[in-house]
């Protein structure tokens, strides 16, 4: 990668790793089913009438939409309301990573490389720790319910590990428009049934909470995402992902003074150690039998 792309994809990182402090502003205004139906409708509208339908199934849009838009942002956004931090959450969502890899076994028969499991041991134990600090940063049920919006997170990545060759813009354009109807629906039975009152008594903050997860953390991250998973290699792209999490408790800690205690920062450090075993361990491995190699 060119110094450019190097660039644009630490942008993306830093956009979604601020993202999860930027959802805790909004949180304080709008009950969560609202704020994500909110944030899917402003990229979907009038974007639609504009963009074309991706070139793949009607059925991949719908599936997409479902698991990503609707049940992954709806637990997310609820656990993060009132049952965890927005630094944890940034890191415990990333089980995605565990359950897209095991998915991947099972529908895809693809096979778990030694490092894998390695990676995927160490980051489970490191989830574990959070189980005995309940009620610091995090609830039991804020665990259950960013665990499940990784599994949703994950099937959808399944969905779209199958897509091929299409403009990932495009494609996040018209999966914004699955979400909003449902999510509207269930906010006004379950949350409030004045959605638009709390609508106008939202502050610049709310809204400007709702503009950046919308229009910057999903329309603008994922294009430059998508651009770069169109240039180079996905080996290559994707570890930058693992940063995310940083950047969020990192940022939960200067916007929001969030702070994570002993039990939970050593949680999260075999997390990450974990995950990145678990992306980058297999072609460490095998760049140093090369260079192994070259020296004999």
């Amino acid at each position: 990668m060119n110094l450019k792309s190097i660039l644009l994809a630490l942008i993306v990182v830093f956009i979604w790793g601020v993202n999860f402090s930027v959802i805790k502003f909004g949180l304080e205004e709008l009950p969560p089913i609202l704020f994500s139906s909110l944030r899917f409708f402003i990229v979907a509208i009038p974007a639609i009438f504009f963009v074309p339908f991706p070139k793949t199934s009607v059925w991949n849009v719908l599936g997409v939409g479902l698991f990503l838009g609707v049940l992954k942002f709806s637990f997310l956004f609820i656990a993060m309301k009132a049952d965890a931090s927005a630094g944890i959450s940034s890191l415990l969502l990333q089980a995605q990573v565990i359950f897209t890899i095991i998915l991947s076994m099972i529908i895809f028969k693809e096979k778990v490389t030694i490092a894998q499991s390695i990676g995927m041991l160490i980051a489970l134990i490191g989830f574990g720790f959070f189980f005995f600090t309940v009620d610091t940063n995090i609830t039991l049920l804020g665990i259950v319910l960013i665990l499940c919006a990784s599994i949703f997170w994950s099937v959808s990545n399944i969905i779209m590990k199958q897509i091929k060759d299409v403009n990932l813009l495009h494609f996040m354009v018209w999966v914004s428009l699955i979400p909003p109807l449902p999510l509207f629906i269930l906010s006004y039975f379950y949350e409030s049934h004045e959605p638009l009152t709390l609508l106008l008594n939202s502050s610049v903050k709310t809204w400007a909470s709702v503009a950046y997860t919308g229009y910057i953390s999903t329309l603008v991250a994922f294009a430059i995402w998508g651009w770069l998973l169109k240039n180079y290699n996905s080996a290559v792209v994707t570890p930058f992902a693992l940063a995310i999490p940083v950047v969020g408790i990192i940022g939960s800690n200067i916007l929001l003074n969030e702070q994570l205690n002993h039990i939970e920062t050593l949680g999260a450090i075999l997390i990450l150690s974990g995950l990145f075993i678990s992306v980058l361990g297999n072609r460490i491995y095998k760049f140093v039998l090369r260079v192994e190699k070259r020296r004999v």
